[in-house]
């Protein structure tokens, strides 16, 4: 990967986050954080990763439909590549797998107090 590739994807991460908290109009998407963004060498794709701390699921992915078509466009204008890739949106797991073993080894540590002071 080029470094005018690595570089067009960290500025589409930034520009990405500016337009989903500043422009866009759908308010669900004032909550949704760019973890990453991947671009195909021939740019025809951009997978952009995600996560959101409040809402539903459902209801995000709904409002980036919606608005897919503004956050292109808005993004086009921003990076004027040569080539405006198709985006795809992907729901970062990670955050939430981080958060759920997290909340096991607190259910472990829990649990060998509980035993330590038995």
């Amino acid at each position: 990967m080029g470094l005018s590739l690595k570089r067009l994807e960290s500025q589409a991460l930034r520009e990405l986050s500016i337009i989903l908290q500043r422009e866009a109009k759908n308010k669900e998407l004032n909550h949704v954080t760019v973890t990453e963004v991947r671009i195909t060498n021939d740019l025809s794709f951009m997978t952009i990763y995600y996560t959101f701390y409040q809402g539903k699921k459902a209801n995000i992915e709904a409002a980036i439909e919606e608005s897919n078509s503004f956050i292109r466009s808005a993004l086009a204008k921003k990076l004027n590549p040569r080539k405006m890739p198709e985006l795809i949106w992907k729901f970062d797991e990670s955050l939430a797998y981080g958060n759920h073993i997290d909340d096991i080894l607190n259910e472990l540590k829990k649990e060998e107090k509980n035993k330590s002071n038995n």
